[in-house]
């Protein structure tokens, strides 16, 4: 189900979609925005046609979104794209910066996580009667809660 064209396959926005795993809302908007370079119109009816070279192009941005990266850091990466060399400073830098981001939200997720199998571990401790281990489970949970509100001030 695609639009062919003598030399290359072609797409229509919902094929794209599916492709990319980018909603074609947040295709058009992509567009309009200039992270997505001018996409081609069919002659006749105007409809937005991605070629193969868009889908691959489409897909790595769907990768930096992916990441969390914000949308003026994935503008500032494409541009820089086809400076080569003379940008690979600026490239290393948002990048490194974007997984640094990625490695605080794990750590977070991490204490989250923490604070749940705690919270577990004082109701199995409860129910099983044991109130003086419940007590204690209790202390290191209100530790932990106060360590994740730290975490999220930042």
């Amino acid at each position: 189900m695609y639009m062919s064209t003598q030399a290359q396959q072609t797409y229509t926005i919902q094929q794209a979609a599916l492709l990319t795993g980018l909603a074609g809302s947040t295709l058009r908007y992509y567009e309009t925005i200039g992270l997505i370079p001018h996409v081609q119109r069919d002659s006749s009816s105007k409809y937005r046609v991605y070629s193969e070279d868009d889908i691959n192009y489409i897909v790595s941005i769907a990768c930096l979104s992916a990441t969390g990266m914000s949308i003026e850091a994935m503008l500032a990466y494409l541009k820089n794209v086809d400076k080569g060399v003379v940008a690979a400073n600026e490239q290393i830098k948002l990048l490194t910066d974007q997984n640094q981001r990625l490695v605080e939200e794990e750590k977070n997720l991490k204490l989250r996580q923490k604070y749940l199998q705690t919270k577990a571990a004082y109701w199995k401790a409860f129910a099983s009667g044991d109130q003086k281990l419940a007590d204690e489970i209790s202390a290191k949970a209100v530790t932990i809660a106060k360590e994740v509100k730290l975490s999220q001030a930042n």
